[in-house]
């Protein structure tokens, strides 16, 4: 179990890097400009994340659908599912880009000066163009994932990394006769990039042989009520889960930007950092998830049990020894993110908090992963809320904006509150794959 653990892991996790990189690229780039870019480029990322990832969530309902098909040798009904996949990204984009193009509500959240403001639009404006071909590319995703076959996904994540530094040099620095954008010139690179990596995904899913037996564009198909419905079913807590967990960042984010831009901007890095070194955990609970939801779709329980329990076990392993770096190294990470010495010392600080959160953090992304590979999805959507928004987003506000518990901490306090919640849904999540697991034994 571990071999094929490992074997599907490290290619889902070079491709999440890659993708992440994307967002590493722009903090450092920006963070050469300026601190009110680098902050903006921050506040406009929280804001889309909180937006796209969301929706995008409603999607992930595909991966464990493909992956029970798959286990059962149902291969020619993964094409329905990924051809209803697409008319729900319509909708979703549609939802997604209205959001984008009026984030007036979130705006005021941060009480932005005019200058940052106006960067932030530029910046969501942007990225509003490349929502559709994004989703499309999930879609593929979480077929080429739902399969066990995740290297198609890490090559064209590799091109776009590939790219995003020429071209956020070009837009945002200026070249070749065109201007400069700043930070927003970051979001237009990302939407070229994922244009680009959507076509090159289908365009070869449509060439290759081995791809025919799921009949993708074998037919039309209209909507179809009852599919749509049974992957809202499953993909609308998943959705709203992570509607949870990015909205308690995003407005953490925004709450953090009263406090000025060097915070904001040191928070932004520390930000950066806790998602980065959430992509192994990721990627161990996402290849868990899909031998386990192979294994279930196959009839066989206690070998999807045995994949669970080996996925949640590798992911606290390699938090702990990631933990152990970012204390030891806080201050020089923080000093490759920027070399304004005041961000790279609040940032450094809130580094070590980083090193806290990430081990829960690891543990509920393991188990939360699992137990969509169960269908269990609305447990979860309830514990993150109670969790995140209470204990995260309520207690950090306490602690960090106000002197209820104790003097005000600043960012620290939203990162320190943060921690405990991620505690308490990394436990829960965990006991509740232990129970689902042991009654699918049962049946």
């Amino acid at each position: 179990m571990l071999r094929k653990l490992v074997h599907l892991t490290w290619p889902v996790l070079i491709a999440q890097l890659a993708l992440m990189a994307n967002s590493v690229i722009d903090t450092v780039m920006a963070g050469r400009l300026s601190a009110v870019d680098l902050a903006a480029v921050g506040i406009g990322a929280s804001i889309y994340i909180t937006v796209f990832v969301s929706v995008m969530g409603v999607l992930l309902a595909l991966t464990p659908t493909v992956a029970h098909l798959y286990g059962a040798g149902r291969h020619s009904e993964i094409g329905e599912e990924l051809r209803q996949s697409a008319w729900l990204s319509l909708l979703l984009a549609a939802i997604v880009i209205a959001l984008l193009r009026h984030p007036q509500p979130f705006l005021t959240l941060s009480q932005l000066n005019p200058v940052m403001e106006a960067k932030v639009r530029a910046y969501l404006d942007a990225l509003s163009w490349g929502v559709l071909p994004a989703l499309f590319f999930r879609i593929f995703y979480g077929f080429s994932t739902g399969i066990g076959k995740p290297r198609p996904v890490m090559v064209l994540n590799l091109i776009a990394v590939a790219l995003k530094v020429p071209l956020n040099t070009l837009f945002m620095f200026g070249a070749w006769g065109l201007p400069g954008l700043g930070g927003p010139g970051c979001a237009v690179a990302t939407t070229l990039t994922a244009t680009l990596t959507c076509v090159l995904a289908w365009s070869w899913c449509g060439r290759i042989e081995e791809y025919r037996c799921y009949g993708i564009f074998a037919r039309f198909s209209p909507p179809s009520p009852a599919r749509l419905l049974g992957l809202l079913k499953l993909g609308l807590p998943i959705g709203a889960t992570f509607f949870v967990d990015v909205t308690a960042f995003t407005f953490m984010a925004l709450f953090i930007a009263r406090l000025g831009p060097v915070i904001s901007a040191a928070h932004q890095i520390a930000a950066n950092l806790a998602a980065l070194c959430f992509m192994l955990p990721m990627a161990l609970g996402n290849a868990a998830s899909v031998l386990a939801a192979q294994a279930l779709g196959a009839g066989q329980p206690q070998q999807a049990r045995r994949a669970g329990w080996t996925g949640i076990g590798g992911g606290v392993c390699m938090a702990a020894l990631t933990c152990l770096i970012l204390a030891w190294a806080a201050a020089d990470i923080a000093g490759l993110y920027t070399r304004d010495e005041e961000v790279r010392l609040v940032a450094s600080t809130l580094i070590t908090y980083i090193a806290f959160y990430h081990f829960f953090d690891a543990m509920q992304g393991v188990a939360v992963n699992l137990l969509r590979s169960y269908k269990k999805t609305t447990l979860p959507m309830v514990v993150f809320a109670l969790a995140l928004w209470g204990v995260g987003l309520g207690g950090g506000y306490l602690l960090a904006l106000t002197d209820t518990l104790v003097s005000p901490m600043g960012a620290r306090g939203f990162w320190l509150a943060g921690a405990i919640a991620m505690a308490l849904a990394g436990g829960m999540m965990t006991a509740f794959f232990q129970h689902e697991s042991r009654r699918a034994l049962r049946r």
